[in-house]
């Protein structure tokens, strides 16, 4: 185990009162180089009681355990949870890629569409699509309405019985792949292909 230098611990717990007034004697007659700001007192602990004693043969109470963390959410019906859990790292690799940048609203629905369809009869497994975070007209990211037009409609229209059949599971990109301007997406494999 690697020792901390003695500056690291020393500044750990505040002087006692006692230590304190010994310093300040220690420091009379000395002039300072930079005016420091007035130390502050510690303020009085409560007094914590002291946890009895236990004795040999009695049983020990348990360690208050700290709250657990919130589960994973639960991966949609057909898809585990592994599956699920690398779909939102980002570990799948992306089969095919949309950039909606510089699309309208109806053109962007019927390419988003087109896409899809064309990558599950492709026999693709995950797809990234890029929708982009929005820009409202004073340039900021977001949209006028926090969000861009893309952005509030592609989970309207990833959840159309069409392309809802289609999707097993999607997930937000990670920052290397578009982040909160993208959407990683699993699609269903053919039935009877």
């Amino acid at each position: 185990m690697k020792r901390r230098p003695a500056t690291e611990t020393a500044c750990k717990r505040p002087p006692a009162e006692d230590e304190a007034g010994l310093f300040d004697r220690a420091m009379q007659g000395t002039r300072q180089l930079h005016p420091a700001p007035a130390r502050a007192k510690p303020a009085a602990v409560p007094a914590v009681p002291a946890a009895p004693a236990v004795r040999a043969g009695q049983p020990r109470a348990k360690p208050v355990a700290a709250a657990p963390a919130p589960p994973a959410p639960k991966p949609p019906p057909g898809l585990d949870h592994r599956t699920a859990q690398r779909l939102r790292r980002g570990q799948l690799p992306v089969d095919a890629k949309l950039d909606l940048h510089g699309y309208h609203q109806a053109a962007a629905h019927r390419a988003l569409k087109a896409f899809v369809i064309a990558s599950q009869a492709a026999g693709r497994r995950c797809v990234l699509l890029v929708h982009g975070r929005g820009e409202a007209r004073g340039g900021e990211p977001g949209g006028g309405e926090g969000r861009g037009v893309l952005r509030r409609n592609v989970p309207r229209w990833l959840a159309e019985p069409e392309l809802a059949q289609r999707i097993l599971a999607s997930a937000p990109a990670r920052p290397e792949h578009g982040g909160s301007g993208a959407l990683y997406l699993l699609l269903r494999r053919e039935r009877g292909s």
